[in-house]
């Protein structure tokens, strides 16, 4: 059975950094693409941070410049760096991974809380 576990989540000021992690466990098969997504409260869930098998990046207007995806594939494991972090960050944050099955999985989630 396939799990994907966030961690790294957390409360912190404006301008701070956080890394999020998303570790996958099981027998995923073929990665398409992984993704970064969140919701605050209130709101639609929406995509941050994507990162296809090619090592393609894309990001969301709203985060370009400020946070970065990546993966190490020797952990199984893919990252979220959030740097210069603002209150409108404030979200949970999901992980996804598409195989090239089309099998989508989704971790539990994350809080992040960016507050004076």
């Amino acid at each position: 059975q396939v799990q994907l576990v966030e961690s790294g989540g957390g409360l912190v000021q404006p301008g701070g950094s956080l890394r999020l992690s998303c570790a996958a466990s099981g027998s995923i098969g073929s990665i398409l693409a992984m993704a970064w997504y969140r919701q605050a409260p209130g709101k639609q869930r929406e995509l941050v941070a994507t990162m296809t098998n090619g090592d393609y990046t894309n990001y969301a207007d709203s985060v370009k410049g400020r946070f970065t995806i990546s993966r190490d594939n020797a952990k199984n494991t893919m990252y979220l760096q959030m740097n210069s972090l603002k209150p409108e960050d404030t979200a949970v944050y999901y992980c996804k991974v598409t195989t090239t099955d089309w099998y989508q999985y989704w971790g539990q989630g994350t809080q992040v809380t960016v507050s004076s």
